[in-house]
């Protein structure tokens, strides 16, 4: 029999295996459900769902209130779906069954083909990963905070290696739109605007590109008091040269968020934050 699936990107849901949703009313319950997919298959230490479910405000018989909330989620979910472990509960599900960590899975096997030279198959995979998100991470963990904001920071990173794959499969006029409000929305991301200057100059509009680099020199120099970095130059000077024979490409390279060339010193607000696409299964949420 198909296992439940569990989601966790957007608002906490549970489907059945014919694909039903689960009622699993209450922020509180949903909150616990969270905290239990993050790390499905391993225990979940009472204290950690107690902080997941109150908060800062924990009731005063804490062990008594978890308790009675697991038994709650078990009515909804079936008595066998949370088991009861030393010190805490485990949610009966393998990581696969929940979306956050299939994502994570899928953007891996994206990223290593997109490195192999592989864009049909990058675009594929990477878009069976971007298909899994319904809205912001851990949406139900009112707590999230930092770890929400790195799971929305590798979203971003598996959306800007999709576009590099759709510029390698020559789709850059298909690519504009969601580049250009990529940008709008991350300006002081250089490698997405990078991409987005491929992709004019690749769709026959260099004109556009040139201008956009100017817009682009412009933000920077008035954010930042400092240059584009190596990558956005050296695109320039070959928008710059239209007519020169273009060397032979390399295989498309995986996009590095933060760490890619060119990618500006830390910025709040800026995409280029210390950490950015580093995230790896298992990691996020770790306690």
């Amino acid at each position: 029999m198909d296992p439940v699936r569990y989601r966790i990107l957007g608002t906490t849901q549970a489907l059945r295996p014919d694909g039903t949703v689960v009622p699993v009313g209450g922020a509180r319950l949903r909150a616990l459900l969270t905290v239990l997919a993050r790390r499905a298959g391993r225990t979940v230490p009472g204290r950690l769902l107690v902080e997941g479910g109150w908060g800062d405000d924990p009731p005063a018989d804490a062990t008594g209130a978890l308790q009675a909330l697991v038994g709650r989620l078990r009515r909804a979910l079936g008595a066998e779906a949370i088991a009861s472990a030393e010190g805490g509960y485990r949610l009966a599900a393998a990581a696969d069954d929940v979306d956050l960590h299939r994502f994570e899975r899928l953007a891996g096997e994206g990223l290593r083909a997109l490195a192999d030279g592989d864009p049909a198959k990058a675009a594929g995979v990477l878009d069976d990963a971007l298909a899994l998100w319904r809205g912001p991470a851990l949406a139900d963990l009112p707590d999230a905070g930092a770890e929400a904001a790195r799971w929305e920071t590798r979203h971003l990173d598996v959306r800007r290696a999709r576009l590099t794959a759709a510029l390698a499969l020559g789709h850059a006029e298909q690519a504009l739109p969601e580049l250009a409000a990529l940008c709008d929305a991350h300006p002081l991301d250089e490698p997405l605007q990078a991409l987005r200057l491929r992709a004019l100059h690749e769709a026959g509009r260099t004109a556009q590109a040139l201008a956009a680099y100017e817009d682009v020199r412009r933000l920077l120099a008035d954010r930042l008091g400092s240059d584009p970095g190596p990558q956005l130059r050296a695109l320039h000077a070959q928008l710059l040269r239209p007519n020169e024979p273009e060397r032979e490409r390399r295989a498309p390279q995986a996009p590095t968020g933060a760490g890619g060339e060119g990618a500006r010193p830390t910025v709040p607000g800026s995409v280029g934050a210390e950490g950015a696409g580093s995230t790896v299964p298992g990691s996020v949420g770790a306690e």
